[in-house]
């Protein structure tokens, strides 16, 4: 089921966008062969969201910023204006990630609230386990690796469009691909560390932790 799953995102973000992009462009254009190539992820994207039912906080947090990054596509009007709105794009949402930390908000812990919600477990109760003092420092960690995140990818399609146009779509789609499944798996392995420390430390304080009047 795993392997099916994996060889369905690589058809879906590779292997189509690929077929359409190099077959496409020679008849229709850079910009509109670019543009028919985001359709498969966007169309299963969306998919996704509907069968598994992620009508939470980030959920719609991520179908928003799909539905502004296909708008931006609209409005390009030209292939490496495109990518370049690609670009910027991902810089201002590193930009909130920072933010969420300058004010002591990591956007972690909120995926990490709604993660639990879907388990089962009340959003309120998630909250004050995870904003509490001890366990935030953590939630910090994991955000700042989707700073990193985005530094690193979008630095790289920085330099590939810069120096090699339009030309660099398709190296652009593979790179960010295996960065993307590289910092995915560092991420979840962080959110799993966070996860662990804030269950100790709800262990610790077991007895106050029975008494939802005693949160701090």
């Amino acid at each position: 089921m795993k392997i099916n799953f994996i060889l369905l995102e690589l058809i879906v973000y590779l292997g189509l966008p690929y077929v359409i992009w190099t077959h496409g462009r020679g008849f229709i254009g850079d910009y509109y062969a670019m543009l028919l190539s985001t359709i498969p992820a966007i169309i299963y994207t969306i998919y996704r969201f509907m069968k598994n039912r992620q009508f939470n906080r980030v959920g719609v947090f991520i179908i928003a910023s799909l539905m502004l990054s296909s708008i931006l596509d609209l409005l390009a009007g030209s292939a490496i204006q495109m990518l370049w709105n690609s670009v910027w794009l991902s810089y201002a949402f590193t930009s909130i990630y920072i933010f969420s930390m300058i004010i002591q908000k990591p956007l972690a812990a909120y995926f990490a609230i709604e993660f639990m919600y879907i388990q089962g477990y009340q959003r309120e109760n998630s909250k004050k386990l995870y904003f509490m003092k001890e366990n935030l420092k953590w939630f910090q960690l994991v955000t700042l690796l989707f700073v990193i995140k985005g530094v690193v990818m979008n630095t790289n399609m920085f330099w590939l469009i810069r120096n090699h146009g339009a030309e660099a779509y398709m190296h652009l789609i593979i790179v960010r691909r295996i960065m993307s499944y590289a910092f995915s798996g560092l991420i979840f392995l962080a959110f799993l560390f966070a996860g662990n420390k804030a269950i100790q430390l709800m262990n610790k304080y077991e007895k106050q932790w029975s008494k939802p009047v005693e949160y701090k």
